[in-house]
């Protein structure tokens, strides 16, 4: 290691052995304490930390004698305090009390200074302060979300919550690691996390305290926790389990810490972790994207990032009601993050055009085009523009009052002035007599690279996240391979292929010519070498060989041409999409409104057509919107008259796209569809013959499939990724069901989605395929559940009709899936409570609140309630109950007197009765998941 990197290592250690505590006191270490640490003479430590300070690595902090501290360590710790072109401060601890936000107010809920709180995020703040207060020192919470949708922001409201609620004292830490940053060095990663004994690895050269002991007390922010190794998961779930754990190489000593573990991912956690992981976390949170907000909160969300500007730039801003609906409609991709980057843009160049005038003025002539056409996006859905004029003026004025930070790391803020880079470069140009346009246009131009430069940086891009795991060469190869495939196969890969093909590529760099463990026989045909895929893979072979000068096994083609396969399947999987086009101003609209406020959102678009708009101008929109609804399925277009009908063939040719259209379209029509595409996972021509031949049912389609297949054995297909886990516990669930149903015997088949339609047909031939059920819908004309539909219950109407006609021996059991699912959770964890003698009385219970409310629970939900009062009854039984600390209002009150009504069932049952404090726990549950399951029966009922 070279001696500026001892030095640089040294330091950022003796950094993190600190709390944040102590590096606001200590603030860094001198060239001194370095030099006698590593044995170099001082002043080559010195000059070794200026080269730091330069190259940007380090900080310098301007005190006797003068201390350094790493750039990361201040970004990790106090947020975005130091602009990125500042090399030195004159005091840490000064610079973060200066920019360190307002304290919440100590006896105000912190969530109720979110906004949506009361709105979109009402579900998840309920689950999230359960969460918190749930004894004895909360429960371990995993938050979804797409990129931008403000995960970060929300795990710190939690710490505030926990903090005033008295869980967690008001130093108790809040310690942020993100897991991407270690991601292709496992040994490192969980290093950070755990730390490591002296010699523990290569460079260990001293022991080091981890983040799980930093976070002692407190919460630990897991982000991107999809890129945890399978150890690293490991590790951690042992912590969740016994909050003890050893640093890397340790193995005398167990440590012990009361850690609450908060991860955020935006990736599918089915995909992307060990299943043991997974029981280990009882709260998933899911945070809605931008556009699932309420219009008003997205109102109220602009306005708030529009005051933060106001109180930087010392001015108030007027806003045209227009440019608040363009920066709504022009988010597309990167929620709150996205909004924010367009409104600091935004706000840079009023900035400019308003240097001589009291406020700042936002007007929509001054957009870029790209988020004019978010003001065209908005003016087209007549309820949300409605909706947002109602809460608007024509101008807003708005002012820095009241725009308080609520975290200190935002990694959405700017590093940097952006104002004065404004102020100082004009004042620059003018001073040159530079002409006042050319001025704005070039001020413009560069503020522009400046934040898109920054955004780039924190953005969650493919090519991003790529470089952090691969070497730059192996990125760039697989672009190129990609390339090679998309060329010679005519189809598209998407990004998932680039990291599939990279990783692959970067194991094979590392691993050299030693074949992959676990990889088939080259005897093993897998693919046939004829098929396009493996011709491809074995120029890719060729590639990989001349670019990295290696000597590649046969079988590496074969690994390479299932990739290519397997990619193939993957890109095909979507649902049908839908477009509907009426002639009026709202019809269209009206329509889908309805059916996704009944149905849930779902791939549909409306296309109004105005009598006054030309039909050139309209067959444009109807592309596009086919085009952005099209997930590979094909697109089916209703419409109520005239030529769209007729001109199918030219929107299918200038689209590209397989379409079907219908005509007259209606309301019920719509609601048909999208019932038949989402719930059903009906293919294009399946939708079309469905809905122009009403009178045929499904029943029919499904007697009459049964009519042909007379005399073949039945069998029903369970599908996930590999054939394994998941479609091996469908099968599962299955048998039981069919077992209580019917005494003919029934074949489950688990198939994975590589060859899937290939499968399909080949057991088709032998078997009469009744239905399937997973995670892709098999090419054959059979009903399909998909597999969220399954655990819900909901699919379990669609298996009774493809079983019709055959003998019923036992009555149905409703409750077996559920049924199985309890029992899958609870016999591993419970250890008084037999759970085989308890889950019948648990479901009577549930069954009893459901007749208590009126409602109707979906199996998650039942799930929930069941587990939560086994542990109560665990409880009860050790006499370990649980003392409630809540709130207990007049409401909460008669909800616990229904509560206790029903769990008499528990004390006939079982002979164990639970206190109130315990009931008033299942209370907060319940009104958590009663709320969503009355609003589910009221919209039937409308």
């Amino acid at each position: 290691m070279k001696r500026i990197d001892r030095i640089y290592q040294r330091l950022k250690n003796k950094c993190e052995e600190l709390t944040k505590k102590q590096l606001l006191e200590k603030e860094g270490f001198s060239a001194k304490e370095l030099s006698d640490d590593l044995n170099i003479l001082r002043n080559n430590v010195s000059m070794e930390l200026n080269n730091l300070v330069r190259s940007g690595q380090v900080i310098k902090i301007k005190q006797r004698p003068v201390l350094y501290i790493p750039r990361d360590t201040v970004r990790n710790n106090f947020g975005t305090i130091v602009d990125q072109t500042i090399l030195d401060i004159p005091s840490l601890k000064e610079r973060y009390l200066a920019k360190k936000p307002a304290d919440i107010e100590k006896n105000k809920d912190p969530f109720s200074l979110l906004i949506g709180s009361d709105g979109s995020l009402k579900k998840i703040t309920g689950q999230a302060k359960a969460a918190v207060v749930y004894p004895p020192r909360g429960l371990h919470t995993l938050i979804l979300g797409p990129t931008g949708s403000g995960k970060t922001l929300f795990a710190h409201m939690m710490h505030s919550y926990a903090k005033y609620m008295k869980r967690m004292d008001e130093d108790s830490p809040f310690v942020v690691f993100n897991c991407a940053d270690y991601y292709n060095n496992p040994q490192l990663l969980i290093s950070q996390i755990f730390g490591h004994v002296k010699g523990a690895f290569t460079g260990a050269e001293t022991d080091k305290q981890g983040l799980v002991e930093k976070a002692d007390g407190g919460i630990l922010f897991l982000d991107e926790v999809h890129r945890l190794p399978p150890e690293g998961q490991e590790m951690i779930f042992y912590f969740m389990d016994t909050g003890h754990f050893n640093r890397l190489g340790e193995t005398d000593k167990r440590r012990q810490a009361h850690v609450l573990i908060i991860s955020a991912t935006t990736e599918d956690p089915s995909s992307s972790f060990l299943n043991t992981f997974l029981r280990r976390i009882p709260i998933t949170i899911t945070m809605p994207s931008f556009h699932e907000r309420q219009a008003k909160e997205k109102v109220d969300l602009t306005k708030y990032l529009l005051s933060k500007e106001a109180r930087r730039i010392h001015k108030e801003i007027k806003v045209d009601e227009n440019v608040i609906k363009a920066l709504i409609g022009s988010v597309t991709f990167g929620n709150v993050g996205q909004l924010k980057s367009n409104i600091q843009f935004v706000c840079a160049q009023g900035f400019l055009d308003s240097m001589d005038k009291p406020f700042v003025d936002l007007h929509l002539k001054m957009l870029p085009q790209e988020m004019k056409e978010g003001f065209s996006l908005i003016s087209r859905n007549v309820k949300e523009n409605e909706l947002i004029s109602n809460v608007v003026g024509q101008t807003t004025v708005i002012t820095g009052e009241g725009s308080k930070d609520l975290v200190e790391d935002d990694v959405y803020e700017l590093p940097f002035d952006m104002y004065k880079i404004i102020e100082d470069k004009a004042n620059l140009l003018k001073q040159e007599n530079v002409d006042p346009a050319e001025i704005n246009r070039f001020v413009a131009t560069d503020i522009k690279i400046h934040i898109k430069s920054f955004y780039q940086q924190i953005s969650k891009s493919p090519n991003r996240k790529l470089a952090k795991l691969v070497d730059k060469r192996v990125m760039n190869l697989a672009e190129e391979l990609r390339s090679l495939a998309e060329s010679m196969l005519n189809r598209t890969f998407n990004d998932k292929f680039l990291y599939f093909i990279s990783l692959h590529l970067d194991g094979l760099l590392k691993r050299k010519n030693r074949p992959a463990a676990g990889m088939p026989s080259p005897h093993d045909r897998l693919i046939d070498e004829q098929a396009d895929e493996y011709l491809v893979a074995t120029k890719m072979k060729e590639v990989i060989e001349d670019k990295f000068n290696l000597t590649l096994p046969k079988i590496e083609i074969m690994y390479l041409a299932i990739l290519l396969d397997s990619a193939k399947e993957l890109n095909n999987k979507g649902k049908v999409g839908i477009v509907v086009a009426t002639h009026g101003d709202s019809t269209a609209s009206s329509m889908v409104s309805v059916t996704c406020e009944l149905l849930g959102d779902y791939n549909v678009k409306a296309v109004d057509m105005p009598l006054d708009v030309s039909f050139h101008v309209i067959l444009n929109e109807i592309v596009a919107a086919v085009k952005t609804v099209d997930h590979g399925e094909g697109v089916l277009m209703l419409v109520d008259m005239g030529s769209l009908y007729y001109s199918e063939d030219k929107i299918q040719e200038r689209s590209g796209i397989p379409i079907k259209s219908i005509d007259q379209v209606s309301t019920p029509m719509v609601l048909d569809a999208v019932r038949k595409a989402n719930f059903l996972d009906m293919d294009l021509p399946g939708i079309y013959d469905s809905l122009k031949n009403p009178e045929r049912t499904e029943e029919d389609e499904v007697i009459s499939h049964s009519e042909r297949m007379q005399g073949k054995k039945k069998a029903i297909l369970t599908i996930c990724s590999s054939g394994q886990g998941t479609a091996r516990k469908i099968e599962e669930l299955i048998r039981s069901y069919l077992n209580d149903l019917t005494d003919e015997p029934i074949k489950v088949i688990p198939l994975s989605i590589l060859n899937l339609n290939q499968q399909a047909q080949e057991l088709r031939k032998k078997y009469h395929i009744i239905a399937s059920i997973g995670v892709k819908k098999p090419n054959i004309a059979a009903p399909f559940i998909s597999l969220e539909h399954f655990i819900e219950g909901e699919g379990q109407s669609i298996m009774e009709k493809a079983l019709q006609g055959q003998k019923v021996t036992g009555q149905k059991d409703s409750n077996k899936i559920v049924r199985s699912l309890c029992e899958d959770s609870l016999k591993k964890m419970l250890t008084y409570l037999n759970p085989w003698r308890a889950i019948p009385t648990l479901l009577h219970f549930c069954h009893q609140l459901e007749r208590v409310w009126s409602v109707h629970l979906k199996n998650t939900a039942t799930l929930r309630i069941v587990v939560h009062t086994a542990f109560a009854l665990e409880r009860a039984i050790s006499g370990d109950v649980l003392h409630y600390s809540g709130p207990v209002s007049d409401e909460k009150r008669e909800w616990l007197k229904k509560v206790r009504k029903a769990s008499e069932v528990i004390d006939k049952e079982l002979k164990i009765h639970l206190s109130d404090e315990e009931l008033y726990y299942l209370v907060d549950l319940l009104q958590d998941e009663f709320s969503m399951a009355l609003q589910n029966t009221n919209d039937q009922t409308k």
